[in-house]
C-alpha cells in the first residue's frame, strides 16, 4: 500500500475532529531545543488549522496546522 501525504493528512484531520471538545496533553516543539508540555482542550477544527485552548497560559487560544502534527512539531497524547 502506498501512503501519500494527502492520505495521512486526511487521517490526522479525522483524529483531531474526533478529539474536538476533549482535554488532551500536548508536546509542542517551540524551536531551539524548547519543548512545552501543556494541557489543552481542542476548541475548533477548520480545513487547514485547528485551535486549542491551553490552560494556565498567557495566550490561552493557539492555532496549529495539521502539518505540525505530521512533521512532529506537535504531539497530542
Amino acid at each position: 500500500m502506498v501512503k501519500t501525504a494527502n492520505g495521512e493528512l486526511f487521517l490526522v484531520k479525522q483524529k483531531i475532529q474526533a478529539l474536538k471538545g476533549q482535554a488532551v496533553e500536548m508536546s509542542i516543539n517551540r524551536g531551539r531545543k524548547k519543548i512545552d508540555i501543556v494541557h489543552a482542550t481542542v476548541k475548533d477544527v477548520y480545513p487547514s488549522v485547528f485551535t486549542v485552548k491551553i490552560e494556565n497560559a498567557r495566550q490561552p487560544l493557539q492555532t496549529f496546522s495539521y502539518f505540525d502534527i505530521l512533521c512532529g512539531n506537535v504531539i497530542i497524547q
